[in-house]
């Protein structure tokens, strides 16, 4: 899973008060000494780390940590010329960023110029603002370049964390309820909660606040605060935090997630209330039989008693006393979506599936915490989410273990993390990919002996076929079952960027045709085993070129908040081998045929995201892209995942005596599978909720397109 720079580096979130516009100033017509390069354009060539600022001794120092290793540090210092520089270098396996910048403030304490230079996730990360004599700011990165009037605090696309936090933070608490501007667009204000928590460090004990800030996300964005109102760290699935207290977001996580939950507890609330069971009648929709793969117009369907009650003709059925009539003309009923690959976390989120259609989904990796607390909301009916099945990652204890594994170091322990997922009662255990070889077949024995079903990532020297003989009942990400094909020194690095790098560059020529080929799609039938594509991640990964939001979620570019449309625009996987964009469409035009070739040969598919399930209808166009027929791809969301979790005797289709579970679109998703975004009603366990205020609740501005 990539991680986006700008959602996780930063604290407060860069912005600034603009309590009244003020000029910049000219900074005698320089950009920062030393630190002058070209903007960011097609071909750019970040600039190495060798060339990067070196932290002075006594800078501030930050480690970026998850619970099952340490992933980075952060560096923070003030110059002679009274600029402040920060330096960020972080690998989360394999995908490495190293940055520095440097900003300088006015006098009112709004940025007035900043460079940033270096390597990200996406790329080049070099970005420019300044401000000139006549007070417009004008900036260039890699989402976006522009230039307006500075009134208001400008938000970096992706500076070292904790650059810029400390003065966003003054311009915020300076600003009270107005907020404070931001540029390139937006606003933000900030929240005092009124939580606190004490956490022990190098200098004692530490007393921190939680504050909120609202603007720069689908929901508030939470960080702690020191005793003087100071940005201090965020804490998350990875955490920032000052050296020397990395055990403290042991402390704060669920603090934190207490407090994020009360929050969404009054939403719930309003959607779960009993009056949104009554019965519903849907009249004259196209129907979407999962059972049967086909779609049937003219039909009518009575949700009662929270299970599907009656399905006949359009007209032929009629609403008993006290229920809604919905006409359903010119539109579609489908089952509630399904997310397989959907990592949760936190109960806001969740609503964000509902929002999207996702009425079930397969959690392939929570923390063992998060899962316990949803499934037991889950089990007590308070959860606004639909219905999640969970899995806990295991990985071998490493540098480039996955963030949020329990890391073993043995065979043994393997098996006795399998044991203890299970006593949490999650429903499978999902390995990685440095994760010792030899450790997967003892381990994946114990999880078939426990009733657990087994995925994963393919551990690096391990190819896919290895580990289904393993015990691997699905494959997780089409770039790992293309590994079956890649040359070996690809296999052997596959818990680094080769995993992404190695089908970058070596898929465009794949005969899928070849006897090795067909050998692989063969096995994989005859072993049932399941795979889980997910390849919008490859979509963004290896397509995207920066600039223009990115097809997974480029139809609900103008339905989401500004800063968050900003990040849609992220280029992708930087070029490598003098590889060119157009190189790697090749590979990802060659995995959404295999895709193809997999369901050809009859492999089961699940659709899943591994994103925020907004991505989840651009999934199933790629399945159709790769030859699979409408009906077919809308079964990956449907009655597929429904099979894949052993649910399907009562929910994934629409069928008398099944729980109501399903979702009303614009449009005839026979002929348009783009039509399955247009949410208008959702019908969770028979729970009956307005697509429109799902989408306000979960932080949307409007409908996709």
């Amino acid at each position: 899973m990539r991680l986006s720079l700008a959602a996780a580096a930063l604290l407060l979130t860069t912005s600034s008060a603009a309590l009244a516009a003020h000029p910049g100033e000219e900074l005698d017509g320089r950009i920062h000494a030393g630190l002058s390069q070209d903007p960011p354009g097609p071909g750019s060539v970040p600039l190495p780390k060798e060339k990067l600022l070196v932290p002075p001794a006594g800078a501030q120092h930050f480690v970026v940590v998850s619970d099952s290793a340490k992933h980075g540090d952060a560096w923070l210092w003030d110059q002679p010329d009274g600029s402040r520089a920060g330096r960020f270098s972080m690998s989360l396996r394999g995908w490495i960023t190293e940055t520095d910048g440097v900003v300088r403030l006015n006098q009112a304490g709004f940025p007035a110029s900043l460079v940033v230079r270096g390597v990200s996730p996406e790329g080049d990360a070099a970005e420019t603002m300044s401000v000139g004599p006549d007070g417009v700011a004008t900036w260039k990165a890699a989402a976006d370049s522009g230039s307006a009037p500075l009134t208001g605090f400008y938000v970096d696309n992706g500076a070292p964390p904790f650059l810029m936090e400390a003065a966003l933070g003054a311009a915020l608490r300076k600003s009270g309820a107005a907020g404070v501007p931001l540029l390139p667009v937006g606003r933000a204000f900030l929240e005092q909660t009124g939580v606190s928590a004490t956490v022990q460090g190098p200098g004692g004990p530490k007393t921190l606040r939680l504050v909120q800030t609202r603007g720069f996300g689908m929901a508030p964005s939470s960080s702690w605060v020191d005793e003087k109102g100071e940005p201090w760290g965020s804490v998350g699935w990875i955490s920032f935090v000052p050296a020397g207290y990395e055990e403290a977001p042991k402390v704060l996580r669920p603090i934190q997630r207490d407090y994020e939950r009360s929050q969404v507890t009054a939403v719930a609330a309003k959607f779960l209330d009993p009056v949104n069971r009554a019965p519903v009648l849907f009249d004259n929709v196209t129907l979407f039989d999962a059972d049967g793969g086909r779609f049937v117009p003219g039909q009518a369907v009575l949700v009662q008693d929270g299970k599907i009650a009656r399905i006949g003709r359009a007209g032929s059925l009629k609403a008993p006393a006290g229920a809604r009539s919905i006409d359903g003309a010119g539109k579609s009923l489908v089952p509630g979506l399904w997310d397989a690959h959907r990592h949760a976390g936190s109960e806001r989120a969740l609503i964000g599936n509902l929002a999207t259609g996702i009425v079930n989904y397969r959690s392939p990796g929570s923390s063992i915490e998060d899962a316990e607390r949803l499934m037991a909301a889950q089990k007590a009916g308070t959860l606004l989410g639909g219905e999640g099945w969970f899995q806990a990652i295991v990985d071998r204890k490493d540098p480039l273990a996955a963030q949020g594994a329990t890391t073993v170091s043995s065979a043994a322990e393997a098996v006795e993390a399998v044991r203890m997922i299970k006593a949490k009662g999650l429903w499978g255990v999902k390995f990685y990919t440095s994760m010792d070889p030899a450790w997967i077949a003892p381990a994946a024995a114990e999880a078939k002996k426990l009733g657990l079903h087994v995925n994963g990532h393919v551990p690096a020297r391990m190819r896919p076929l290895e580990a289904v003989r393993a015990g691997y009942d699905e494959l997780t990400h089409i770039n790992f079952v293309v590994m079956q094909l890649m040359p070996q020194a690809v296999v052997d690095k596959a818990n680094t960027a080769a995993r992404i790098e190695g089908p970058a560059k070596y898929a465009r020529s794949l005969d899928l045709n070849s006897a090795e080929a067909h050998a692989m799609l063969a096995e994989l039938k005859r072993k049932g085993t399941w795979v889980d594509p997910s390849l919008v991640v490859f979509e963004s990964t290896l397509v995207a070129d920066g600039g223009t939001p990115q097809a997974p979620v480029a139809a609900y570019a103008d339905s989401v908040p500004p800063l968050v449309a900003r990040g849609f625009r992220a280029s992708g996987h930087p070029l490598i081998e003098n590889l060119t964009r157009d190189d790697y469409r090749k590979s990802f035009a060659k995995l959404v045929e295999l895709t193809g070739a997999l369901h050809k040969a009859s492999v089961p598919i699940v659709a899943g995201t591994d994103g925020e399930g907004r991505e989840l209808v651009r999934e199933l166009e790629l399945y159709e892209q790769g030859g699979l027929s409408k009906a077919a791809a809308l079964q990956t969301a449907t009655i597929n995942p429904a099979r894949l979790v052993g649910a399907e005797a009562r929910t994934g289709s629409i069928a008398v005596g099944k729980e109501a579970d399903l979702i009303l679109v614009d449009g005839d998703v026979s002929k348009d599978l783009g039509a399955l975004r247009r949410v208008l009603t959702v019908v969770s366990n028979g729970v009956v909720m307005d697509g429109d205020a799902l989408r306000q609740a979960a932080g949307y501005t409007g409908r996709p397109k």
